[in-house]
């Protein structure tokens, strides 16, 4: 369990081009900022170019997670890595990705940053599994298995459950002590000789924990809906119109009213489309098909904070 004190939750899109390069566009990549805690989901070409451009530092990313070996999501890590070498950064850095990324890695950095500075921790990720892959006193980073082209897996950011706040009417009845305090706020009932209070009756949860689901690339997956059950912002591929379903399908990729249809029966709170193919000079057609399936739906706008705000259990 984490403290009740409020914290910030946002997630910056850094990059939602395409595979083909454009004018004014960078590659997939978004931060998640958690309380300061940096994290970077995927790192297409000019990411740390892009997290400067919007007043986000490189130095603290706490980890970085890869959802597949394709150029746009890629490569703009090896140098980023390189720029943390440079800048002697003290601490390790986790890379989190599938497994062909890390023998792809052994090579490059023995290149450019062999023995320069801190250690880069790689992590090879099951793409085939839904676990926990990261944690740590806020929060837990799950992987989310995707169907692509080639071996692929998304993230889900959630936070922990806060300490249970104790209803300042219990204290003063029950006349509690500090010791039975700590025991309500684990979780515990209340003992007092053969009589048990429930927890519940003098305890709440003071907010409700947020999160948020990173899913690129992939084919429309029935089996993701319940993996992002609920989450508060889901960021989905939709490369394709409806009508190219067919052309989706075959590169491994999700049209707009697919990735809407995902958001509406996993019923999350807010979704985020891009990756758009270059083929539409006029996204709005991708953003209005989404939203007729899905409303809160919104086009993942480069240079945007998308802020969860932090909301107290009823």
């Amino acid at each position: 369990m984490t403290s009740s004190a409020s914290k910030g939750f946002r997630v910056t899109v850094i990059g939602n081009g395409a595979a083909i390069p454009s004018a004014g566009k960078y590659h997939s990549s978004q931060v998640a900022d958690i309380s300061g805690q940096l994290f970077l989901m995927d790192c297409g070409e000019g990411t740390q170019k892009a997290m400067l451009e919007n007043g986000l530092s490189p130095q603290k990313l706490k980890a970085i997670f890869i959802s597949h070996l394709h150029g746009d999501h890629i490569y703009g890590l090896f140098p980023l890595l390189e720029t943390l070498a440079l800048s002697q950064r003290p601490e390790p850095l986790k890379v989190f990705a599938p497994q062909p990324l890390l023998n792809l890695m052994d090579c490059i950095a023995n290149i450019l940053y062999n023995g320069n500075g801190y250690i880069v921790d790689y992590k090879p990720v099951d793409t085939t599994s839904h676990q926990i892959i990261y944690e740590n006193r806020d929060i837990e980073i799950w992987s989310l298995p995707l169907k692509h082209r080639v071996p692929s897996c998304g993230y889900l950011i959630r936070e922990k459950y806060p300490d249970l706040n104790i209803h300042k009417k219990a204290v003063t009845e029950y006349e509690l002590s500090i010791s039975e305090m700590q025991d309500l706020k684990k979780g515990f009932d209340l003992l007092r000789g053969k009589l048990s209070i429930p927890n519940n009756r003098l305890t709440y949860t003071p907010y409700i924990p947020r999160s948020y689901a990173y899913c690129t690339d992939t084919i429309f997956s029935e089996e993701l809906v319940g993996l992002v059950k609920g989450v508060d912002l889901l960021y989905h591929e939709a490369s394709f119109a409806d009508s190219d379903r067919e052309i989706a399908r075959i590169n491994g990729h999700t049209t707009s009213t697919q990735a809407a249809e995902i958001a509406l029966k996993a019923k999350v709170k807010k979704l985020l489309i891009g990756h758009f193919s270059l083929r539409y000079k006029d996204t709005s057609l991708l953003i209005n098909e989404a939203k007729s399936v899905f409303p809160e739906t919104e086009e993942a706008i480069q240079g945007k904070t998308y802020e969860i705000v932090q909301k107290r259990s009823e």
